[in-house]
């Protein structure tokens, strides 16, 4: 069995994607035997799925205040020497997860000797388009290089993603595709809670088509383009399920629509209202999976999705749900759907048949590929090699920079 230290700069009880992931595989492998020990700003939480959680004090990002960021703190080092792990697997680094980079991974497996697995979830550098920062974009892959560079093994949820990473110099990247729960997300284990659902999300016209998308209410999920579909289609209603720093805008966007903005669902609830639509859409050209995607397949439910990042790797076109370009793309295949209730009802058929076959016990059961793989070639040396002698001033120069952030480093580190 082994013992994993797992880095996350977000977790419950935040909701998105990400501690969909991380929660739903913490307690894969709690199950399957294996110990986790988690660090993640601090949520009011101490212990998870029977492992234990080391919250670190936490400041909300300026242009996201729903995400919480946390600075590595010297005693982590202690806390994961006592807990002796056999490696640690960050996930997303931005701040907290820079101390599991330099505890482990590397050319000797960091200050601790520990082979280490970085995962990526998030196309950071496309999400800077949708906030007036896209010049920043070389310069985040920058970083990205060095930090995912250290890995061990890196992971990515698509093949898309699995690419782009290799197109931007970062190496020893593999597969690791999400999962979905697939007993919760049954259309059959939540009809009774269905009618109610549906009146709710209608805002009580329960006989109109009801179109869902759920998610986070942000700038990079370019819900506006939901709009003119709207227009289309004077049957249709919409629910967006979620919340986000684009909530208001939004609002205003649909402002004489027929939207209902749910808010956050969970559980039962959210199952639901799956379940209660009549098709899921999804405009997102950043996902790099998209595990709602798969969750409403789920629950047996006609996917309209962007044809971009992971999603086209989960849909089959024109079988298990529609792909578009553009917006009129995606009004025609909503309209197709309209016109047949048979061909939606098949399509749902075989978008659930698709989706139960990527479970969370199949994804882990992969995620433990990669860890032994990391375990078995992760280069280890009591301590790094000396650097050879440089003559140079320029190298000199370079050599004590290095030297001084390393100090630095250190000192936040011991």
């Amino acid at each position: 069995m082994l013992r994993i230290v797992l880095f996350t700069e977000t977790f419950v009880p935040k909701v998105d994607g990400i501690v969909t992931t991380v929660s739903q595989t913490i307690k894969q492998l709690k199950s399957l035997g294996h110990e986790v020990l988690i660090f993640s700003a601090d949520g009011g939480i101490d212990e998870f799925a029977q492992c234990r959680v080391v919250g670190i004090k936490s400041n909300a990002f300026p242009f996201y205040p729903e995400l919480r960021l946390s600075l590595p703190r010297a005693s982590i080092r202690q806390t994961i020497a006592a807990f002796q792990p056999d490696l640690i697997h960050v996930v997303e680094p931005a701040l907290l997860g820079i101390a599991g980079l330099y505890y482990a991974g590397g050319p000797h497996g960091g200050g601790l000797r520990l082979p280490l697995v970085v995962s990526y979830h998030t196309d950071l550098p496309k999400y800077l388009r949708y906030y007036r920062l896209g010049f920043l974009e070389r310069y985040v892959w920058q970083i990205l290089r060095v930090r995912h560079n250290r890995g061990t093994v890196n992971l990515a949820t698509s093949m898309t993603m699995v690419r782009e990473l290799e197109q931007h110099g970062i190496s020893r990247v593999a597969l690791w595709p999400g999962g979905v729960d697939g007993d919760r997300f049954d259309p059959q284990r939540t009809s009774g809670l269905c009618a109610a659902m549906r009146a709710r999300l209608t805002d009580g016209h329960p006989d109109c088509t009801l179109l869902l998308y759920v998610g986070r209410l942000s700038a990079e999920k370019e819900i506006e383009r939901l709009k003119p579909i709207l227009q289309a289609i004077p049957t249709a209603r919409l629910a967006l399920v979620g919340g986000g720093p684009h909530q208001k805008a939004l609002a205003e966007h649909f402002a004489g629509l027929p939207v209902h903005m749910a808010g956050f669902l969970h559980g039962d609830e959210l199952a639901a209202a799956y379940a209660a639509s009549d098709m899921f859409i999804m405009p997102s050209r950043t996902e790099t999976l998209g595990l709602v995607v798969l969750e409403a397949m789920a629950s047996g439910l006609p996917v309209v999705a962007a044809r971009a990042g992971g999603i086209p790797e989960m849909i089959e076109n024109g079988v298990s749900g529609f792909l578009f370009d553009d917006e009129s793309q995606a009004i025609g295949a909503i309209e197709s759907l309209l016109a047949s209730p048979a061909k939606s009802e098949a399509m749902g058929k075989h978008a659930r048949e698709r989706a139960t076959q990527q479970s969370w016990r199949v994804a882990t059961a992969r995620l433990l590929e990669h860890y032994r793989t990391a375990c078995a070639t992760q280069h280890i040396e009591p301590s790094p090699a000396p650097a050879p002698a440089h003559t140079t001033l320029r190298a000199r120069t370079k050599n004590s920079a290095k030297s001084a952030i390393m100090f630095a480093i250190r000192k936040l580190l011991p």
